[in-house]
This record gives structure tokens, sequence and C-alpha cells, in this order.
């Protein structure tokens, strides 16, 4: 029997203004990737966008932004700090809480049994313990 256990890679484009090195977004597609590739997590697309200023008087020069879609929801997410390890860290917290919450939402508000009314079993009540006098009786 033959399996097929590649992983889909996400569809999440990074894109960069200004002077951006390589490196950089090298380090920002390792922690993008880590993200968005966790096992468990439903598909994902959409897009990351790292700036870096061209003012060099500017205290946070470098900003990022991500615009995702997780499932059926969407995911933004922004940053600014000094350096670019900085952004791509700090956006990487922030992504991460959010993909978290958006995760489980899929399944938030709906029931996982059918109500009574339409044939579900009802719970068993505290009545019907052991040694209870609901146990003993012939109805039960």
């Amino acid at each position: 029997m033959t399996t097929d256990t590649t992983q889909e890679t996400p569809l999440v484009r990074l894109r960069s203004d200004g002077a951006v090195d390589e490196e950089t977004l090298a380090y920002a597609r390792t922690k993008i990737d880590a993200v968005v590739g966790r096992p468990g997590l439903p598909a994902v697309t959409g897009e990351v966008h790292i700036v870096r200023a061209a003012a060099h008087h500017a205290g946070r020069p470098w900003s990022a932004t991500a615009d995702l879609r997780v499932g059926g929801r969407q995911v933004v997410a922004a940053a600014e700090e000094a350096t670019g390890t900085e952004v791509v860290d700090r956006l990487q917290d922030r992504l991460r809480r959010q993909t978290d919450k958006a995760a489980p939402a899929r399944d938030n508000g709906h029931r996982t049994t059918a109500p009574p009314w339409r044939g579900a079993t009802e719970r068993p009540s505290a009545a019907a313990e052991p040694g209870s006098v609901a146990e003993d009786s012939p109805t039960v």
C-alpha cells in the first residue's frame, strides 16, 4: 500500500519594498512557513508584505503586514520594529496567536450531536447512578 506523505505547500506570497536584503527575506520565509505550515491548520492563502523605510531618522524603519485567509476566516497582523529580524519575529508571534484563534473557530457554534427531538440519546440523569431508586425501578 502506498501513501502520499507530502504536504501541500502553503500559498502565502512574500513581498518587499525598500532596501530589504535577501537574508531578511529568507528569514521571513522560514518564520512564516513555520506558522502557516503547522499540522491541523486549514488551508492558508494570502500575502505578507515587508517594508524598510528610506528615511534613516525613523525610529522603526521596518514594518510588516500580513493578510491571510485561514480556512474561511481572515487573519490580519502588523508589526513595526527597528531591525528586519525583530519585525519578522514580532509578526510571527502575532500571526501564530491569530491563526490559533482562527483554526478552532471553524467548529464553534456547530453541534456535535443531534438535538433530542431529532433522535439523539439524552445523557443519563444523576438519579440513575448505582444504588439509586431510579436504577431499581422497573421503568428504567
